[in-house]
């Protein structure tokens, strides 16, 4: 205890630490009680909304979040994310309080910053990389999610179907179909994919487990089309957007030199 005081006084922001624990309600201060200080610090710190605050020291006590993650998820405005209106027919697929639980599940937009790829990146070669950083990649899906596989198949007649990304829902105590789309959101997406929940629901889904869920992460949508594209679909979908950190353009790419021109360069010295 006396390391973290002398921590908390060595640091720049302790006075304002105390300032603002001074004006917590009492469930507040039971909250930040279950958390280290260097914890509250950082959120005091980075957080001047009060419902954010405790929106992010909930999360760092149920998802047991490193003081690094904790900084990751707020500088990548998980708050917003999260507590923004959703596209989803959760509503009126899943019954309560399934439905509620479904819809916290969501994020929009999904930051995927941990991957270097071109804007012109297909959609495979995003899953690939995403499966690549799969720990990161359930750090931003959130708590509960399991990776079940990619390019997931499923075999009907004679016929052979692929799914971008099945993840298994521990709480939710279902299947979770995510589909990739490098492209803005289309109407069509929805009605086509929906075949997917169909089969997985045959298939793959035991007695005991909730509906499959879909997840659309589209580059952009429309939020209007979006909605009226699930207004007759009675199966479970959200969609949302994804962004990812794009790595050197392929207008600059084709001013550098290769790396074979680079070597020759040295060869010739």
């Amino acid at each position: 205890m006396i390391d973290k005081l002398k921590f908390l006084k060595d640091h720049q922001g302790f006075m304002k630490y105390c300032k603002n624990t001074s004006k917590l309600d009492g469930t507040m201060v039971k909250l930040t009680d279950l958390l280290p200080l260097e914890w509250n610090l950082t959120i005091m710190q980075k957080v001047r909304n009060e419902e954010e605050r405790k929106f992010y020291i909930e999360k760092s006590i149920d998802n047991g979040w490193s003081q690094t993650i904790l900084v990751h998820q707020i500088e990548s405005n998980l708050y917003v994310r999260s507590s923004k209106e959703k596209v989803s027919n959760f509503g009126t697929t899943l019954v309560s309080p399934h439905s509620e639980l479904a819809q916290q599940t969501l994020k929009d937009p999904y930051i995927f910053d941990f991957l270097l790829l071109s804007e012109k990146a297909k959609e495979r070669d995003i899953a690939e990389q995403l499966v690549q950083h799969i720990t990161k990649f359930l750090l931003e899906l959130g708590a509960g999610f399991a990776f079940v596989g990619n390019q997931y198949k499923l075999e009907i007649g004679d016929k052979e179907y692929y799914i971008d990304l099945l993840f298994y829902h521990l709480k939710l105590q279902c299947y979770f179909v995510i589909e990739l789309k490098n492209v803005a959101f289309k109407p069509e997406f929805a009605e086509k994919l929906d075949f997917y929940l169909s089969v997985v629901d045959d298939l793959v889904k035991s007695e005991t487990d909730n509906p499959t869920i879909r997840l659309i992460l589209c580059k952009t949508k429309n939020k209007v089309e979006a909605e009226y594209s699930l207004r007759d679909i009675n199966k479970p979908i959200g969609i949302s957007e994804y962004q990812i950190s794009e790595s050197i353009p392929d207008i600059l790419k084709s001013k550098l030199p290769s790396i074979k021109e680079i070597e020759e360069e040295f060869e010739n010295e």
